[in-house]
């Protein structure tokens, strides 16, 4: 009784799907969310493969259901015997549940928020911080390299969570937009030792803002290009939503990529937005384009 050929979560890579064949799993991989076509397979069709495997399984799980097998005996009589033990047969591990369930709080590939009951997907190529002091960042790109700016060691993404206690404003939207010159200067202009690693903040234009549904709240984003006096400059993002929670204090979440062919892709900010859940709650649906309430 294993479950039918399709993609499924990788048990060794969690970020990546793996062809089961039904038997077996394959050494073919693909990214959750792409369309690829089932591997070839030897001996016949995948349909006919697929038909024969469910029909084998059939006869085994009717066998297994009755418990008996009837054999014809020497006296004319019939002889009641125990199915005999598969020998060689390969399960499906326990650990490869199917791609379309969500990951829970302890997943690997989850980082969670304790403070704002939220957890954030840890995407491949995104880390827990390491070497960072401020608590409240919660992912960071792998690896760091020199800054183009003031000395430093500088990293190509960063995401930031935080609860918003510096007044009683609760908008969304105003939080967002009050915030995110602020995430820009923390980012690219000087750092909390008065150092300039990007050299400064030269110029910054709006890239895009509007209304989401985070955790199945509405909230507010507003994204920003910067350019640098050093360096290929970055977007910064400020994502502001209520939580779910304690009192519904807003939550802000700052997003900061590096531009350039090293900065991380920029569709990485609405994948980790709409892959942002309430701890304990891995339906809770949400993200860029999900549709709210005025």
């Amino acid at each position: 009784m294993t479950p039918p050929p399709g993609w499924y979560r990788d048990p060794s890579a969690p970020h990546l799907e793996r062809w089961w064949d039904g038997t077996a799993w394959s050494e073919h991989r693909r990214a959750p969310g792409t369309t690829a076509q089932p591997p070839a397979t030897g001996g016949g069709t995948g349909r006919v493969k697929v038909v024969a495997l469910a029909a084998a399984g059939a006869v085994l799980a009717a066998a297994i259901a009755t418990g008996t097998v009837v054999l014809g005996g020497d006296d004319g009589g019939t002889e009641a015997k125990t199915p005999p033990t598969a020998v060689g047969s390969t399960a499906v591990p326990p650990s490869a549940p199917p791609s379309a369930s969500e990951p829970s709080a302890d997943d690997p590939a989850v980082v969670e928020d304790q403070l704002n009951g939220i957890t954030f997907p840890l995407l491949d190529g995104w880390v827990r911080p390491q070497y960072i002091a401020d608590d409240d960042v919660m992912m960071t790109t792998d690896g760091t390299y020199d800054c183009p700016g003031d000395p430093g060691v500088c990293r190509r993404g960063q995401v930031i969570s935080r609860t918003v206690t510096v007044n009683d404003e609760t908008s969304p939207e105003v939080l967002a937009k009050e915030d995110i010159s602020d995430a820009a200067d923390a980012a690219y202009d000087r750092d909390r030792a008065g150092k300039r690693p990007f050299g400064g903040i030269e110029s910054h234009r709006l890239v895009e803002s509007g209304p989401v549904a985070v955790a199945g709240r509405a909230g507010y984003f507003v994204r920003w290009r910067v350019e640098t006096a050093e360096g290929p400059g970055g977007y910064v993002q400020s994502l502001v939503f209520p939580s779910t929670v304690g009192t519904e204090s807003p939550v802000l979440v700052r997003f900061v990529f590096d531009a350039g062919e090293d900065g991380p892709p920029l569709a990485d900010m609405d994948r980790i937005t709409k892959g942002i859940r309430p701890v304990g709650d891995a339906g809770t649906g949400g993200g860029v384009g999900s549709s709210i309430g005025p």
